[in-house]
């Protein structure tokens, strides 16, 4: 299936990664592989461990840019980044992960960064530094509203939560950075499927609650492709597929493969 073939993407995309290439040393990560997302979209990027995805992640939200930057400050070249970042029309490859975030860009990963020492609250209003504080609290309330397990545990060292509660923390800080682009790498990993269930419903409903954009990176693929609009399948750093989620749902070699079918 083309992605012309989906209407969310007729018209010039959110955004656009183009011949993305990365090598650590000589391992390739992700092999000319490229992407697009409409304004509006849920769209899946699916794989099993060590595909490219955290890196496919990385890319787009600019920290693997900067790491490459550190890098030849050191007078090392174990990195290299090759391709296109387009967001809304304008190229970001070389934009720092700060820029980007500006921009709207915010990355959520797996086992996103917490204040441990902070409570629920105070990581959230952390996260909003970039913000007025009556923004910060607004999407701090929105967090409350959308994690309701996190309400009783205003107070609480983010440190003493579960690892389901620490990842609605986690998504709560990156909403209030205010995304126009959510990108979550692997939120529902070590989850259990009823964390699992509440969390893929608090992403379904920042789409059609805010109208945000989202890009999941995932391994668990059964309970993700029913959320996403388009799913992109890569493994070994190459994209191997592209299609629905209905599509990649009823195809027998995705079912085989991450299904266990």
């Amino acid at each position: 299936m083309s992605e012309t073939a989906h209407s969310g993407v007729q018209a010039a995309p959110l955004l656009e990664v183009k011949n993305a290439m990365v090598f650590y040393e000589n391992a390739l990560a992700l092999n000319d592989l490229s992407l697009r997302v409409g304004r509006g979209e849920i769209v899946g990027v699916i794989g099993p461990n060590s595909a490219g995805k955290s890196t496919l992640m990385s890319m787009v939200s600019g920290l693997i840019v900067e790491r490459a930057r550190q890098e030849r400050r050191r007078g090392g070249e174990r990195i290299s980044v090759y391709g296109q970042v387009i967001f809304e029309g304008e190229d970001l490859t070389s934009a720092k992960p700060r820029a980007r975030v500006a921009c709207g860009i915010v990355l959520c990963r797996e086992r996103h960064p917490i204040f441990p020492e902070s409570d629920v609250a105070e990581n959230l209003r952390i996260a909003g530094f970039t913000r007025t504080r009556a923004e910060a609290r607004r999407a701090a309330e929105r967090t409350f509203s959308m994690f309701p397990a996190l309400v009783p545990l205003r107070r609480r060292k983010a440190g003493f939560l579960s690892g389901g509660e620490q990842q609605m923390l986690a998504v709560g800080m990156a909403l209030v950075a205010a995304p126009r682009l959510l990108l979550l790498d692997e939120p529902l990993l070590g989850l259990s499927p009823h964390i699992q269930a509440q969390l893929l419903n608090a992403i379904a409903a920042l789409r059609t609650e805010l109208g945000l954009t989202i890009v999941v990176a995932e391994q668990f693929a059964r309970p993700v492709l029913p959320l996403i609009d388009r799913g992109y399948v890569i493994e070994n750093g190459n994209m191997t597929l592209h299609d629905t989620g209905a599509a990649l749902m009823a195809n027998p070699e995705v079912r085989a493969a991450y299904f266990g079918m």
